[in-house]
């Protein structure tokens, strides 16, 4: 089996839909798809992931089942420094480093600042949801890695979001979710890609053969976005 994370192309998060440079990358990014063989579209309810998943499933003439649990992953958290309100993940490096159990991959969610939150709810809803689309799939999970009830080499096509993204790569590979949110970043319509590796009979793990490619907007000499990236060095006042 194969699982295809598609984030969404460039946003125009005040609409939630995509700016113009947004709407260039999913048309480039439905050629790649055309040449695809998939089983089942999956897509966010947002306005951007359902925008860019348009041109794919136009040319496919499918439609994708919507599930609200892949929704970005935005559930709110109190700042540690300012106790406001915020988003439970982009936090700054003094603070994350020192939460030991955000380096756990079971108990991250356990982390003082996610205790009395939604995030341990959201992040078993991602989790079940997740898992009940591989089990349809003939794929059962089964303490870390998954049984296999029936074989297949289905492709699975996820439109979501870079956080929830992060959350479901958590749950399949076993690292704690803070450390993507904050280690490791995938452009705007960016493809990751995972494989079943089934080398003993009825048992299967999910093993990552790419993260955010973009190679469908370098063939056409288009510029990834680095929307969602903060500075690479730092500059008063965020530019």
């Amino acid at each position: 089996m194969k699982l295809i994370f598609i984030r969404h192309a460039e946003p125009d998060y005040s609409i939630d839909s995509l700016t113009e440079k947004g709407w260039k990358e999913a048309e480039l990014l439905a050629k790649r798809t055309a040449k695809w063989d998939v089983k089942d579209f999956y897509c966010s309810p947002l306005g951007r992931a359902k925008d860019t998943a348009s041109f794919t499933l136009k040319h496919f003439g499918r439609e994708a089942k919507i599930y609200d649990w892949l929704q970005e992953f935005y559930y709110r958290v109190e700042d540690p420094y300012t106790g406001k309100e915020r988003v439970g993940w982009d936090f700054y490096p003094r603070y994350f480093t020192k939460e030991r159990l955000m380096y756990d991959p079971d108990k991250w969610v356990e982390s003082p600042i996610y205790k009395n939150s939604d995030m341990p709810a959201k992040y078993e809803e991602v989790k079940s949801g997740l898992d009940k689309i591989l089990l349809e799939h003939g794929y059962r999970r089964n303490g870390r890695f998954y049984s296999v009830e029936q074989g297949n080499e289905d492709t699975l096509v996820f439109f979501c979001h870079l956080g929830v993204q992060f959350v479901m790569l958590s749950h399949l590979l076993g690292i704690p979710a803070p450390l993507l949110w904050q280690g490791v970043f995938v452009a705007p319509s960016s493809v990751t890609i995972l494989s079943t590796e089934e080398r003993v009979k009825g048992e299967a793990y999910f093993r990552l053969k790419c993260i955010g490619d973009t190679s469908h907007l370098y063939v056409a000499d288009e510029p990834p976005s680095d929307s969602g990236f903060f500075m690479e060095t730092y500059h008063e006042g965020g530019k």
